[in-house]
């Protein structure tokens, strides 16, 4: 197999891709000659000029390959395997606490392997879960155990269900091949920009939930970890509460993906004394432009229909030694209310497949080290509670504080909003960002806004509107694990909250990863 780069015109249909990788390879392609999209992106440096960049995959007689690629017409490609760990019967069932990307891509693989795991999650199956954050956006009760992140899908299931994939292994094969299996587009494989979209990733995760069950899982929504039982050779079990009950459920190997806001957690492992240490992540805000004006930045006055909304990555280093940096970045999407805590405001992103919402928004972050918060593990928790909290006093309920970034800059509170109108569903109140973040954020966001304009103009747009506060960003903490992947025997900390991943597609990677070092563990006693 051989891999063509080549150029493709928008609006590309199959004859013109074959024509352009003949043209590449200076030879005719029979129509026999099967093509595959390996990555497809766009190029829009010159906007009078917007085409693909795309990668693209076949197969001819060894002795044509060979030739091809010593001229660099072509380059060798390998399709990078995935096979299924034999396993052997588990004599106690193992189980995955947690149903983010990681634990739901670690209890399939273990489903697979016949080893029927116990799946507990804290909040409910995705459709209860989709009414309740319904419901909350628009004025409920916040319930503190199925919300934004907590429940079916973790916090993915309310995002754009962006994509980071890069290079392709037979891992990353496996978890996109399921994910289209369960209803994402297929171009996923290839788009060098993947994302699948909220509306869409609900039912993809419930799909893959229902495949675990259908194979021996089993899985309990509303069962919410209370501690892990211990024995001198390691994990003996489980308690956990479900319908306002004690349970304990015997294994001797625990995945744990719990996902990066789970604190409860992490105070209970502490109280064990289980190694963690302290990790970075960023803190700021969700900055809001028209998606129509984000659009004309990136593709010109009339941007292609095709493209859809368009999307940005942003990020600088400043002389003070603070990075600051899109993330998140959902264009055409929302902003959503990302609390799982009462008393605290926390904001996030999120889009639909369309992409076709009136805004695009993004997180703006500032690097926060664990100096920042004296170093302990568990501090960096108490610094992202600190300003959650300090934003929900605003105006003491769950409205989130806004800001013009024209003011911003100015460093006065608005008195109005102008063109832009926020999204963030429980409406916003206007003040001054600079009483719910530590002044280096500020100070940070307002020293790297003009810089971002200078790359791009038109960041700097004075009615956008900073929304804050983004705190969840990642966990602030690392549970340590072994080259056995365990933190102690049994025990796979795994997934963005226990700090090894960060997005979807590295998430459920960990998952993975987690469960077949579990299984080649299992196979060794």
């Amino acid at each position: 197999m051989i891999r063509v780069d080549v150029v493709l015109p928008l609006g590309f249909d199959k004859e013109t891709l074959r024509k352009n990788c003949a043209e590449r390879l200076g030879r005719e392609l029979s129509p026999s000659v099967s093509l595959r999209l390996l990555r497809l992106a766009v190029n829009a440096d010159d906007t009078a000029n917007i085409h693909y960049k795309a990668a693209v995959l076949l197969s001819l007689d060894t002795k044509s390959e060979k030739h091809l690629i010593q001229r660099r017409r072509a380059s060798a490609y390998e399709e990078a395997p995935f096979s299924l760990p034999e396993a052997k019967p588990f004599a106690k069932r193992p189980i995955v606490v947690g149903l983010g990307p990681a634990g739901l891509f670690a209890a399939l693989l273990l489903a697979e392997c016949g080893a029927r795991p116990i799946v507990l999650e804290r909040g409910f199956d995705v459709d209860t879960r989709a009414r309740a954050v319904a419901s909350f956006f628009d004025g409920g009760m916040l319930d503190e155990q199925n919300n934004v992140q907590f429940g079916e899908g973790g916090a993915g299931s309310f995002s754009d269900g962006k994509l980071k994939i890069g290079s392709m292994t037979g891992d990353k094969r496996k978890i996109l091949e399921t994910l289209i299996w369960a209803g994402a587009p297929e171009r996923i494989l290839y788009d060098a920009h993947a994302h699948i979209g909220t509306d869409l990733l609900r039912g993809v995760v419930k799909k893959i939930r229902q495949k675990i069950e259908e194979l021996g899982g089993t899985v309990h929504f509303g069962a919410r970890l209370e501690d892990i039982l211990f024995e001198k050779n390691g994990v003996r079990g489980v308690c956990y509460r479900h319908g306002g009950k004690a349970v304990e459920l015997e294994t001797d190997s625990l995945i744990l993906a719990t996902g990066h806001s789970a604190r409860d957690v992490f105070r209970m492992l502490k109280r064990h004394g289980l190694p963690m240490e302290a990790r970075g992540f960023g803190i700021g805000v969700r900055v809001e432009h028209p998606r129509t004006h984000i659009d004309r930045m990136f593709y010109g006055q009339t941007p292609p229909e095709e493209l859809g909304a368009a999307s940005y990555r942003f990020v600088t280093h400043l002389s003070s030694g603070r990075s600051v940096y899109s993330f998140c970045m959902c264009p055409g999407g929302s902003v959503v209310a990302a609390t799982s805590l009462e008393g605290a405001v926390v904001t996030n992103g999120m889009s639909l497949h369309a992409r076709d919402a009136e805004n695009s928004n993004a997180a703006l972050l500032v690097s926060v080290t664990p100096d920042d918060f004296g170093g302990d593990p568990m501090a960096g928790l108490a610094f992202q509670e600190k300003y959650e909290r300090l934003a929900f006093s605003m105006a003491r309920d769950f409205r989130a504080p806004a800001v013009r970034m024209e003011d911003f800059l100015a460093e006065r509170p608005s008195k109005a909003l102008g063109e832009v109108r926020p999204s963030y569903p429980r409406g916003v109140i206007l003040g001054e960002l600079d009483l719910c973040l530590p002044s280096f954020a500020t100070e940070s966001l307002r020293a790297a806004i003009p810089e971002f304009d200078a790359y791009k103009k038109g960041f700097y747009l004075p009615d956008a509107v900073l929304t804050g506060v983004e705190t969840r960003t990642t966990s602030p903490i690392r549970i340590l694990r072994d080259e056995s992947g365990q933190a102690l025997r049994g025990l796979y900390p795994a997934g963005e909250g226990a700090g090894y991943a960060g997005g979807i597609i590295s998430s459920a990677l960990d998952g993975l990863l987690s469960a077949k070092k579990l299984i080649k563990n299992h196979q060794k006693d």
